[in-house]
């Protein structure tokens, strides 16, 4: 499981990327593509996925005997903290070629400096009717954000960094101008003033590591939340549902809100779980009402050199299993009737459960569920894997969750629900 886990996060270095390579494993295992321009006809015994702006994507299996729509639904997203690269990239100054870029989410600035890094994400070209998308990979080491010396500025004494400056990549010397887009359209394969837009971001280009004293751990760049998208993808392949709709939901723009034609907080989901009912001839808010969701997006492992930052009672451990998390101040979904339904589902898959809570002087952060709920309300969860260095450009987690995550979502994938309010009936 874990060299498929590493495989797909190689060949997502982009949420394009990450639809991409998540479309290509669903069409390898049957799933007919639908697109959301066209009319669907939905059978039952059916397995089927449709994209939005090729950075999310839906995938849902209808059980051949259901009697009444239901949905089990797992959801990731495919964005991570990262620069995005602006619409006119070059800056020239003390015979330097630097590339303007600007934030995507919130990272550890420090993470990015000193290392490989490349560009990938999609370029819009001209054609003779119109316009296409081609998704690009620069596969070479290219950029560089290079440290101040510490006899210049000491980094070591809480220097605060400032992204319009600090973090500036560096891409060549003074005779690299104007040649940052031609490498673009030699990856892309196009010309370069055929190229009308562009969506592009760095990448970290340092490879996944299996490391530790067994092999227990493994670093990588955007594990928040490839991780997760991988599972859930994974997970509906190897469903066999029989009395509720499995639905995987992978959505772009996580980090900066969800608030996007492509995000949580837009009617993606929604969208196509309507037509599914419909299809069916069932209503779509009486199918909410026997539905559940798992919002799943990794979560912080105790940290080995600040144990205390953690919550006295809630401390996860990579390789521990699913963590299942609770907030009061309702940045997660969680209430006590989800958990004790999830954690019965992982009792039956034999998948360890832990639990996380911020520390009682910490707000934490939020994730996609509750924003997602706004639109489809229904019963959720918030899940995800123990990892360290959450945000950064190379995170930590353990190299045995990945198939606890698996098997907890084809589990749920495979259950069904009949509910009523306070009450759940497990099938």
């Amino acid at each position: 499981m874990i060299k498929k886990l590493i495989n797909f996060i190689e060949a997502s270095p982009s949420p394009f990327h990450a639809v991409e390579t998540a479309k290509e494993m669903l069409a390898e295992a049957g799933f007919t593509e639908l697109r959301e321009a066209e009319r669907w006809t939905i059978e039952k015994g059916g397995r089927y996925f449709v994209t939005r702006n090729q950075s999310s994507v839906a995938a849902f299996a209808v059980p051949a005997n259901m009697e009444k729509t239901r949905f089990m639904i797992a959801a990731a997203h495919t964005d991570s903290p990262t620069f995005k690269i602006k619409d006119t990239p070059e800056l020239t100054s003390e015979d330097y070629v630097r590339i303007n870029a600007e934030r995507y989410g919130g990272m550890i600035y420090d993470s990015w400096f000193d290392r490989p890094l490349s560009v990938a994400g999609r370029v819009i070209v001209r054609t003779e009717s119109g316009v296409r998308s081609v998704l690009v990979d620069v596969d070479r080491d290219l950029l560089m954000i290079p440290h101040i010396a510490i006899h210049m500025e000491n980094p070591n004494a809480g220097k605060e960094y400032n992204p319009a400056s600090d973090l500036v990549p560096l891409f060549g010397d003074g005779k690299a101008k104007d040649g940052f887009m031609t490498i673009i359209a030699e990856a892309a394969n196009v010309k370069p003033e055929d190229i009308l837009a562009h969506e592009l971001f760095l990448v970290n280009r340092q490879k996944p590591a299996v490391w530790g004293k067994d092999g227990e751990f493994l670093s990588a760049p955007r594990l928040d939340d490839l991780e997760c998208v991988f599972a859930a993808t994974q997970a509906i392949i190897d469903a066999k549902p029989e009395g509720a709709v499995a639905f995987m939901l992978a959505a772009d723009n996580e980090e900066v809100g969800s608030q996007t034609k492509q995000g949580a907080g837009s009617t993606f989901a929604a969208d196509v779980m309507s037509r599914i009912c419909e299809a069916m001839g069932d209503d779509f808010r009486s199918a909410l009402a026997e539905s559940m969701m798992l919002s799943a997006d990794n979560a912080h492992a105790v940290h080995p050199n600040a144990p205390a930052l953690a919550d006295p009672t809630h401390r996860p451990k990579m390789n521990g299993g699913v963590v299942l998390k609770f907030a009061a101040n309702q940045k997660y979904t969680t209430d006590a009737v989800s958990a004790a339904v999830f954690r019965q589902i992982c009792q039956r898959a034999d998948v360890p459960v832990q639990t996380f809570a911020n520390r009682s002087d910490k707000l934490g952060g939020g994730t996609l569920g509750n924003i997602l709920t706004r639109s489809v309300s229904l019963s959720a969860v918030d899940i995800g894997l123990a990892q360290l260095a959450m945000h950064s450009s190379y995170e930590t987690a353990g190299t045995r969750d990945a198939a606890y995550m698996v098997a907890a979502m084809k589990q749920f994938y495979e259950s069904a629900l009949i509910a009523q309010d306070g009450e759940v009936t497990i099938r």
